[in-house]
C-alpha cells in the first residue's frame, strides 16, 4: 500500500513468482532448540500442521533416528550462533526412513534479552533439481532448435529469439528483440500474423501449421514457412506470452507442386487418351485436344493443319521448310479477348478460325515446323501472353499441323515438364489426325467404288416405274455388300436384280462390284434368269479361291466338305420383267421372296424356289413366271429392311406387307412409307430396297405378224413396217427400217427355219424384231470384194443404235434398236461407214 513520501513502496508480489516455483519454507528454533515458529508453507513442504510442530524438537520429529546424534550436535552449534548451510534430509511424522531431502539455510538469531535461537530458511531440494533439468531443457529447445523459436510477449513484441532465427533474419539474437512481425514479412502476411498471434492470446487455442510466404532480407526467393502458435503461461497460469516455432518447408511446396504438376499430366494424358480420337474427323479431332488442354494446361490454344491435309493430296502433307499453306482448324481460350500471337510476335494479328495462312520463314512456329522440334516463344512487349510453345504435331516421321500452348502473364510459367507434356498431348493429337486423314481418304475411295457400283440417278425401264432406297448400315462409311440394278434387255425387256454379299465393309463391297459387273454381264448375252444364277454362283465360287472359278469347282468335286470360309457367298433374286405380255421371270438364290400387290388385293409374297446362295454351288436354280396385271407393284429387298435383333424375320415380313396394304400412287412416297413405317433397326445391316409399278406397253405400241417361210414374206415385213410406222407418225423412219427389216428377213429365210415372225416395239425407242425356229446364231462378217452377199449384218450394225441376237425356247431373235426422231433429218452414212462393207 502507498506510503507517505520518503517511505519505501511495498505491494504483493504477482502470482507466479519464482518464489513459487522453489517453495521456499521457514521456521525458527528457541534457545531450548524447539521450534518456536512453523510457517504455512512448511506445512505445505513437511506436510505437518503448526499445532503439531511447534514446541516438538526438530531432530526427533523430522530426522530418522540412525541421524539424531549428529543432528543434535548441528543444533547446538547453531544455538552457540554458528551459521550453517547443508542438505538435511527429512521424514514425515508416523515414518521411520527419509524419503525427502532439504537444503537448509541456518542463521543464528538472538533476542533483546540475550536469548539465541536460529532462522531456518528450507527449500526443496528437488524442485532445484527439477527448475535446473527445466532451464537447462529450455535452453536445448529455444537455443539449440534447428528451427526458428521466437517468444512474443504480452504487446506482442518479440522478447526473445533464438540463433536459427537470427541465422536466417540476419543480426545477433538480442537485436530482434522490441521487433514486431512487421519487420519481417509483407503487409499482407504480416496482418495475417498478427491475427493469428491475438486469437492465440484471447482464446489459449493453439494455432498449426500457419503457412506464410516471404522472402529472407536481401533475397528475392519467395520462402514457404510453417508456423506453430501455443500460448505460454506462468507457474501459477497466467498468460504470459505466445511461442512461435517457425519451419522453412518451401522445398516440401516446391516437391508437393511437382507432384501435384506430375498429377495433373497424369490427368491430362488419361483424358487425352480418353477423348481425343473418338471420331475420324479432322476438326473434330483438333477441337479434342484444345478441349482437354485448355483450361487445364494452358490459356490460350491453337490448331493448325496443312492445307494440304485436310484437301486430301496424295502428297506429304507440308513442304520440309515449313512453308507450305496452314488453316486454323480449332482455337480455344479460356481468358476473354485473349488474342493469340502471330509468327512476327505481333498481339492480335493471329489467323481467325477457317484462315488459310503461312508463317513467316524467320519465325519460330515456321522454325518448330522445319525442325520438327518445340519452339519456346516469349510473349511480346505489352501483351496478355506471358509465353507460348509452338508443337509441331508429328504422326509417323510426318509433320501434319502446329499446335500452340500459351499461358497469359499472371499464370505459372511453362516449366520442363510441361514442354514434355506439350509434346506428349501433340503427338497423340497428331496420330489420331494421320489416322482421320488416312481414314478419310480411303473412306473416300470407298465411297468411289460404292457409288460406281450402284444405278446412277434414277433407273428408267420400258413398262415400269422404278424407285429405289439404299442405306448402308455404316452411316459413317457408305459402304455395304447390299446392291440393286435396273438392267436394259432387248426388246424393251428390264432385268431387276437385288443381292445381298454375306458380310459388311469394304471386302462385301468389292465382292458386290466383283458379282453386280458379272450380273451384268451376264444379262447382255439374253441368258434366261435360272442360267444366269448358275453362271453367277461358278463366280462366286471363284472369288474365294487363289485359282479361280475352276480350281473351286474341282475342289468342290473331291470334297463336300471343302472349307467355305473363303467363298464369297451372297444371296440374290434376278427377276425378267416383259412389258409387251408383262409377264415377269423370277430365279432365286437364297434371297427373300419377291412381294407383289395387285390393284384391289391383299400384298402377296411370291412362291419362288429359294435355291441356294451363290457361292455354295451344287444345286440347280428354278424358275417362275408370273403375270403381273396393269397397275400391280413389284417389290425386291433385302434382309435389312425385315429383320434386326429386335424382331424375327416373320414379324418384319408382316410388317412389310402391312405398310403395303394401301400403296399411294407415288412410287417415291411408297418407298419412304416404308422406310418410316418398318422397325429396320438401321445401323445393324445394309438396306437395299427396289420397287417397280407394272405399266406395261400398250397395244397400240406393239405390232406383231407371223409370215410363212416363202420369198414373198421378204416383201410383206417391208410393207407392214411401214404401214406400222405410218400409224405411228415415224415415217422419218421408213427407209431405214424397211432396209433392216429386209436384211433380218432374208437371212431368217435363208439360213432359219419355220415361220417368220416380226415385231415393231414402240417406247422410249423402236425395236424391231425377227424370229425363226433355227438355232445358228447370225454371226457379223466382211464380205470378200467378189461376194455379192454377206453385208447384211453389216449394215444393220452401222445404220442402227444397237443390235444383237438371243436365243428362244425355240429358236432365235435377231434384233436392232432406233432412237427416236427429234425433229432433225436422219443421219446420212459417211464415206467411210460405206467403204467399210466392201
Amino acid at each position: 500500500m502507498p506510503g507517505t513520501a520518503g517511505d519505501v513502496v511495498w505491494q504483493s508480489s504477482p502470482p507466479g513468482s519464482i518464489y513459487d516455483y522453489i517453495r521456499v519454507a521457514s521456521f525458527s528454533i528457541g534457545a531450548d532448540g524447539l521450534v518456536e515458529q512453523w510457517s504455512r508453507r512448511a506445512e505445505e513442504l513437511f506436510g505437518v500442521a503448526a499445532r503439531d510442530a511447534v514446541g516438538k524438537d526438530p531432530v526427533d520429529a523430522f530426522m530418522p533416528a540412525e541421524l539424531h546424534g549428529r543432528g543434535r550436535g548441528r543444533v547446538a552449534e547453531i544455538l552457540d550462533g554458528k551459521e550453517w548451510t547443508g542438505l538435511v534430509p527429512f521424514r514425515m511424522p508416523g515414518e521411520e526412513h527419509a524419503h525427502g531431502i532439504a537444503e537448509l539455510y541456518v542463521m543464528p538469531s538472538e533476542t533483546p534479552s540475550g536469548r539465541r535461537g536460529a532462522v531456518c530458511i528450507v527449500v526443496d531440494v528437488r524442485v532445484l533439481r527439477q527448475i535446473e533439468t527445466d532451464l537447462a531443457s529450455s535452453q536445448a529447445i529455444f537455443g539449440q532448435s534447428p528451427f526458428g523459436f521466437l517468444l512474443f510477449g504480452m504487446d506482442l513484441t518479440v522478447q526473445r529469439a533464438n540463433k536459427r532465427f537470427a541465422a536466417l533474419f540476419g543480426g545477433e539474437v538480442d537485436e530482434h528483440r522490441g521487433r514486431t512481425v512487421h519487420d519481417y514479412l509483407a503487409p499482407a502476411e504480416a496482418e495475417r500474423m498478427t491475427a493469428a498471434l491475438r486469437r492465440v492470446l484471447e482464446t489459449g487455442d493453439p494455432v498449426t501449421d500457419l503457412q506464410l510466404l516471404g522472402s529472407a532480407p536481401g533475397s528475392t526467393d519467395r520462402r514457404h514457412w510453417s508456423v506453430n502458435l501455443y500460448r505460454v503461461h506462468s507457474g501459477a497460469g497466467r498468460p504470459i506470452g505466445v511461442a512461435g516455432l517457425g519451419t522453412d518447408v518451401t522445398r516440401r511446396h516446391v516437391a508437393a507442386r511437382e507432384a501435384a504438376n506430375a498429377r495433373r499430366n497424369l490427368a491430362l494424358l488419361n483424358e487425352a487418351s480418353a477423348r481425343i480420337g473418338n471420331s475420324l474427323d479432322l476438326e473434330t479431332t483438333a477441337r479434342e485436344l484444345l478441349d482437354v488442354a485448355v483450361p487445364g494446361f494452358c490459356d490460350l490454344a491453337a490448331v493448325d493443319l496443312y492445307q494440304g491435309l485436310l484437301a486430301g493430296d496424295e502428297a506429304g502433307p507440308g513442304h520440309a521448310d515449313g512453308s507450305a499453306e496452314l488453316r486454323r482448324v480449332a482455337i480455344a481460350s479460356a481468358v476473354s479477348d485473349g488474342p493469340l500471337e502471330n509468327g512476327d510476335g505481333d498481339e492480335g494479328a493471329a489467323p481467325p478460325l477457317g484462315a488459310v495462312h503461312r508463317y513467316p520463314f524467320v519465325s519460330p512456329y515456321a522454325k518448330a515446323l522445319r525442325e520438327s522440334r518445340l519452339q519456346a516463344v516469349p510473349g511480346a512487349e505489352g501483351s496478355l501472353v506471358q509465353s507460348t510453345l509452338a508443337v509441331p504435331m508429328v504422326a509417323h516421321d510426318t509433320v501434319v499441323g502446329l499446335v500452340q500452348f500459351a499461358r497469359t502473364k499472371g499464370s505459372e510459367p511453362f516449366g520442363e515438364r510441361d514442354r514434355a507434356l506439350a509434346v506428349e498431348l501433340a503427338a497423340r493429337a497428331a496420330v489420331c489426325i494421320d489416322n482421320a486423314r488416312l481414314y478419310r481418304r480411303e473412306h473416300e475411295r470407298a465411297l468411289i467404288l460404292q457409288r460406281s457400283l450402284l444405278p446412277p440417278g434414277d433407273p428408267e425401264a420400258a413398262g415400269l416405274t422404278i424407285a429405289c432406297r439404299y442405306l448402308p448400315g455404316n452411316m459413317e462409311t457408305e459402304v455395304g455388300g447390299d446392291w440393286f440394278d435396273v438392267i436394259e434387255l432387248p426388246g424393251h425387256r428390264t432385268a431387276l436384280v437385288v443381292g445381298d454379299v454375306m458380310g459388311r465393309g469394304l471386302r462385301a463391297a468389292v465382292a458386290m462390284g466383283e458379282l453386280r459387273t458379272a450380273v451384268r454381264t451376264l444379262a447382255l448375252l439374253d441368258l434366261e434368269p435360272a442360267e444366269v444364277l448358275s453362271a453367277l454362283d461358278e463366280i462366286a465360287r471363284g472369288l474365294g479361291a487363289p485359282g479361280g472359278a475352276q480350281q473351286a469347282s474341282r475342289a468342290a468335286h473331291k470334297s463336300r466338305e471343302a472349307d467355305l470360309s473363303e467363298v464369297y457367298l451372297a444371296t440374290c433374286v434376278y427377276a425378267v420383267y416383259d412389258p409387251v405380255t408383262r409377264r415377269c421371270t423370277f430365279a432365286n438364290a437364297g434371297h427373300l421372296p419377291p412381294l407383289v400387290v395387285e390393284p384391289g388385293e391383299e400384298p402377296l409374297l411370291l412362291d419362288v424356289p429359294p435355291g441356294m446362295p451363290l457361292g455354295v454351288g451344287g444345286e440347280p436354280f428354278e424358275e417362275v413366271e408370273v403375270e403381273l396385271p396393269e397397275g400391280a407393284l413389284l417389290a425386291l429387298y433385302t434382309d435389312g429392311l425385315v429383320e434386326s435383333r429386335d424382331h424375327p424375320l416373320d414379324e418384319g415380313l408382316s410388317q412389310l406387307r402391312g405398310a403395303l396394304v394401301d400403296p399411294v400412287p407415288a412410287l417415291e412416297d411408297v418407298c419412304d412409307h416404308i422406310l418410316t413405317t418398318l422397325d429396320t433397326g438401321h445401323g445393324e445391316d445394309d438396306i437395299a430396297l427396289l420397287m417397280a409399278r407394272i405399266q406395261g406397253l400398250p397395244a397400240e405400241a406393239v405390232g406383231d405378224w407371223t409370215l410363212a417361210r416363202e420369198p414373198k414374206s421378204v416383201g410383206r415385213a417391208r410393207e407392214l413396217a411401214r404401214e406400222q410406222l405410218e400409224s405411228w407418225g415415224l415415217e422419218a423412219l421408213t427407209d431405214t427400217v424397211e432396209l433392216l427389216v429386209s436384211e433380218l428377213a432374208t437371212n431368217a429365210l435363208r439360213y432359219g427355219e419355220g415361220e417368220i415372225r416380226l415385231r415393231l416395239l414402240r417406247d422410249r425407242t423402236l425395236v424391231c424384231e425377227v424370229w425363226d425356229a433355227g438355232l445358228v446364231q447370225p454371226r457379223r462378217r466382211r464380205a470378200r470384194d467378189t461376194d455379192e452377199g454377206g453385208r447384211g449384218l453389216q449394215l444393220v450394225g452401222l445404220l442402227s443404235a444397237a443390235w444383237g441376237s438371243r436365243r428362244t425356247p425355240r429358236g432365235k431373235t435377231v434384233w436392232f434398236e432406233l432412237a427416236l426422231p427429234d425433229g432433225a433429218g436422219p443421219a446420212e452414212l459417211s464415206v467411210d461407214q460405206l467403204l467399210s462393207m466392201y
